[in-house]
């Protein structure tokens, strides 16, 4: 396992109580959050007036350890909201390297590619490309996608995709989902692959598996599915404006 972490600070200076160099750890510079090979975790510094830095190691969260936050209630919501770990800067520097240790183990499991259909879903692109094009997702859309990926033919349901993609636990009153499913299909309809998004019409939606025996593109165009979006699009026409990628 390599053992590489980066520092985000809007104070500077690393602590000699969390540098995690004095146990054999190598600090990455610069604040490169990814390589061209794997994904590096991040220590981000959430002291007082160093919070903004989480707005930059978004959307890789889940890699991230978020130190010097000194509420429960404030550890209890990021990791709700997707941080991998949420620290109090009274941690010493063994338990700060085991958390990070498990941070570096759960990535070098991921995968960095998925498959679907003709595009290939790259991790740490956080984009997917169809030979030598990039779709150009934005980093919901592309969690969104990751997600069906995951299961190809298996329907996913509304309550799931916001829990693991957007991690709430409730029904919103805006229509976040169906206008970020609209948006990656515009994207992906560039290249002629709307369809690869079906919405199924019990709840939730699924990555069309071409593979999957039985499977028949017959009268299965862009619009079949679209059409089924379409009212709960309609119930909320301000969500395209005003809502913000994640």
């Amino acid at each position: 396992m390599r053992r590489e972490f980066v520092w985000l600070s809007t104070q500077g200076t690393l602590p000699a109580q969390w540098d995690l160099r004095a146990l054999g750890w190598a600090l990455r510079a610069g604040g490169e959050t990814q390589r061209a090979d794997r994904i590096i975790p991040t220590l981000i510094d959430c002291r007082a007036g160093s919070a903004l830095v989480l707005r930059k190691a978004a959307p890789l969260l889940r890699n991230c350890a978020a130190i010097g936050v000194e509420s429960a209630g404030d550890r209890a919501a990021l990791l709700e909201h997707g941080v991998g770990e949420a620290l109090s800067g009274a941690i010493d520097a063994a338990e700060l390297s085991a958390r990070m240790g498990r941070i570096t183990a759960r990535l070098e499991m991921l995968p960095r590619h998925r498959p679907a259909g003709p595009l290939r879903l790259d991790l740490f692109h956080r984009d997917a490309r169809i030979e030598k094009r990039w779709i150009g997702l934005h980093p919901r859309e592309f969690n969104l996608f990751w997600r069906l990926a995951a299961t190809p033919g298996v329907r996913v349901s509304r309550h799931a995709l916001l829990r693991e993609v957007w991690r709430i636990d409730h029904v919103p009153e805006t229509n976040s989902l169906p206008v970020h499913v609209s948006r990656l299909r515009a994207k992906l309809g560039v290249f002629g692959l709307a369809w690869l998004i079906e919405t199924d019409p019990a709840d939730g939606y699924r990555l069309v598996d071409k593979s999957a025996e039985g499977y028949a593109t017959t009268g299965k165009g862009e619009g079949a599915y679209a059409a089924l979006d379409r009212p709960a699009l309609l119930r909320d026409e301000g969500c395209r404006s005003h809502e913000q990628e994640g």
